[in-house]
């Protein structure tokens, strides 16, 4: 896989791609992540890449032309699944959306910043506007760290026991049930007797009711 960011703020992206499993990734050439500094891109000598909105509206704009000008040049170089435009009026981003963009091969992922983007950009140049939730942030660059982050540990070969991502929160529509390890007994405190018992079948129905259980007190809107 390949992810191409394009930020104002290539700095706020070093923690996500440079370390943890994502540095592994990288590291055994699962995937390429290329940051693009915007300002790159600007023709403007002072490399602005915002200007005033038409209209009055208070904040500043994240201009068309540098963003027409890179995204562009990507794409001559090679076919993208998803262009990806993160911003609070995207839909909201769910684990079924990180399943399907760890099949991908190519994606550029364009961080928002400011009061917002030109509305041409996403009339032409976006495929899919991502938010991550009901809030607003300073910029787009979190937003794609986390997309990064939820993509990329699905990659075949990414985390050692792959089996693992399987069982997460959010994959069947559930959140996960408690876990547990050792010591089996911290001050009287003791792990379910089901988990010491070594059969399996029983074992995995407890964990199943668990996390109906905890899904229906926590995220019943899941349940629907």
């Amino acid at each position: 896989m390949r992810l191409d960011i394009i930020t104002v703020l290539p700095q706020l992206l070093d923690s996500a791609i440079n370390y943890s499993i994502v540095k592994r990734a990288r590291e055994k050439n699962l995937v390429e992540i290329h940051v693009h500094n915007l300002r790159d891109y600007s023709t403007n000598k002072h490399k602005n890449v915002d200007d005033y909105a038409f209209g009055g509206e208070a904040g500043m704009v994240m201009s068309i032309e540098p963003i027409d000008r890179v995204i562009h040049k990507l794409k001559k170089e090679r076919m993208y699944d998803e262009v990806i435009f993160t911003t609070p009026d995207g839909e909201l981003y769910k684990q079924q959306t990180a399943n399907r963009f760890s099949t991908f091969k190519n994606i550029i992922i364009l961080c928002g910043h400011y009061k917002g983007v030109d509305q041409r950009v996403r009339d032409h140049l976006i495929t899919r506007e991502i938010s991550v939730g009901d809030y607003v942030l300073t910029g787009g660059e979190l937003a794609a760290s986390v997309i990064i982050d939820s993509t990329v540990r699905l990659i075949p070969g990414v985390i050692s026991d792959e089996t693992s991502a399987l069982f997460d929160s959010f994959q069947d529509n559930l959140l996960s049930p408690p876990v547990y390890t050792r010591p089996a007994d911290y001050n009287g405190w003791k792990v379910p007797d089901i988990l010491l018992s070594g059969h399996k079948a029983n074992i995995d129905q407890w964990k199943h009711n668990q996390a109906v259980e905890l899904t229906r007190k926590r995220r019943p809107d899941l349940m629907e």
